[in-house]
């Protein structure tokens, strides 16, 4: 059975829920999952399930919260080939990371490369890189040889997806 468009993304997200539950639990962030917002069309009378819908509005990031005091919001995506085409992060999408780092907070994303079984966390700064060069007429994907391999999210301390260690890495990087 060919697995569903709105399927697509959900090994990294529950391994981001897993993750961010564990980070609640030892006091480490709140991080919670956006709910993306639809209006139910035709409703089963017998299991009660939605089996018609539409997306009410363009939804923003995948996720968002507060790290020790640090506002953050990203982006869950998994790509099957080394190229990440940046059809996949939508311009609002785009557009509210630039805003949220416009008012303080850490923006990124985390891609799950899932035929290398790869995860990365994706500094803003370099989304915004990649976007600003699509934008301007250059390639409208990034290769993985681009991205930076310091990044590697990798399964630590019982945190199956322990992606803190990179967002410490981002903020390093912005004092120097």
């Amino acid at each position: 059975m060919a697995e569903s468009r709105g399927l697509r993304g959900s090994v990294l997200e529950e391994m981001i829920n897993m993750s961010n539950e564990i980070y609640r639990e030892k006091g480490l962030a709140l991080i919670q999952k956006v709910p993306t917002p639809i209006t139910p069309i035709t409703i089963d009378k017998e299991s009660r399930h939605i089996t018609l819908a539409y997306f009410d509005q363009k939804s923003t990031v995948d996720y968002i919260g507060n790290v020790q005091g640090i506002p953050v919001c990203f982006d869950a995506k998994e790509c099957n080939r080394d190229n990440f085409a940046l059809q996949n992060l939508h311009e609002h999408q785009y557009s509210f990371m630039r805003d949220f780092e416009k008012q303080g907070g850490i923006a990124f994303l985390i891609i799950f490369y899932t035929h290398r079984d790869e995860k990365y966390y994706i500094p803003f700064c370099d989304v915004d890189k990649f976007y600003s060069r699509a934008k301007n007429g250059g390639i409208k994907h990034f290769k993985y040889e681009e991205i930076n391999r310091d990044y590697i999210i990798r399964q630590k301390k019982g945190v199956v997806l322990h992606y803190l260690e990179q967002l410490q890495m981002d903020l390093e990087t912005r004092e120097d």
